[in-house]
């Protein structure tokens, strides 16, 4: 729980603030830059919500926040956010909200489809999302992108039986299907798990219809205006996640949803491609 007298000085003066336990994942300023901002070390108020869409977002956030590091004086939205995850992105793809410490804050979503619906790597296990998840059809398959971001798995394994699904390289036992090789592999007609080696030896992303799940593979980078991965968090091989960007140039996607970093939509197919390229070439550069 977020505590006012641990607050940042540079909260924006009114009822919500970031106290000094944030650990600068992203979430709240991703997801309410309405209100949140990237404050260098750690996420600040640059502006309190003025309305009542914007508080509610704010107070989606201040639930998503893995460590609890957002506080507000007034509690009025928070029952209602508590429920308000999952959250629509777009078409049948909804993040998940309540990030996990265990995995830095990185972003979870939900995937409907008539076919059995698709956890893209796991959220905290808040039993205000298990619910809503239940009354949403419940979970078939849950997709670990890699080792870092399986947080409370096995809650919901054991809450839905899904069947998880993970990458062999990145040496993770106990999971019902694990997967080898670097050849794309057809979970169903619509699903595409796609290995990515690089970030971890076993980091995989998962095309959806024109959704493309990264986890940390390859995110968009406001302040660069650009696609981009980064070289510093990387556990495997920088030359190895390069060649696996290569490789998406061979697929079809206009949308970006990652674990860490902003999603991206592109207008087409097309224009994602050249971003893509464009990316590499900068990233090949650094």
């Amino acid at each position: 729980m977020a505590h006012r007298k641990d607050a940042y000085p540079d909260n924006a003066p009114g009822p919500f603030f970031v106290d000094r336990t944030c650990i600068d994942c992203g979430t709240c300023y991703q997801f309410a830059p309405e209100t949140f901002v990237d404050g260098g070390n750690h996420a600040q108020v640059h502006a309190q919500p003025g309305d009542p869409v914007s508080r509610l977002r704010a107070s989606m956030a201040l639930v998503a926040c893995p460590v609890s590091s957002i506080g507000t004086d007034d509690r009025t939205d928070v029952p209602a956010a508590t429920k308000a995850f999952p959250h629509p992105v777009a078409e049948d793809v909804y993040f998940c909200g309540y990030t996990s410490e265990k995995s830095f804050g990185a972003w979870s979503y939900l995937i409907r489809r008539t076919g059995g619906n698709v956890l893209m790597d796991s959220p905290r296990a808040a039993e205000p999302l298990m619910k809503n998840l239940e009354a949403l059809g419940g979970v078939a398959m849950m997709i670990l992108s890699h080792r870092d971001d399986v947080a409370d798995h096995a809650v919901y394994h054991s809450r839905f039986d899904c069947e998880r699904i993970m990458h062999r390289a990145d040496g993770f036992a106990g999971l019902e299907h694990l997967v080898d090789g670097d050849d794309p592999i057809h979970l169903a007609d619509d699903l595409l798990l796609i290995p990515t080696p690089g970030h971890t030896a076993g980091s995989v992303c998962l095309l959806y219809r024109d959704f493309l799940f990264t986890g940390d593979h390859l995110w968009w980078n406001p302040d660069q205006g650009r696609l981009s991965a980064s070289r510093t968090y990387n556990w495997h091989s920088w030359k190895q996640q390069l060649d696996s960007l290569e490789r998406l140039l061979g697929f079809d996607f206009s949308w970006v949803l990652p674990g860490h970093g902003s999603i991206h939509q592109a207008e087409n197919p097309t224009v994602m491609r050249a971003e893509l390229e464009r990316a590499i070439v900068a990233l090949k550069g650094s």
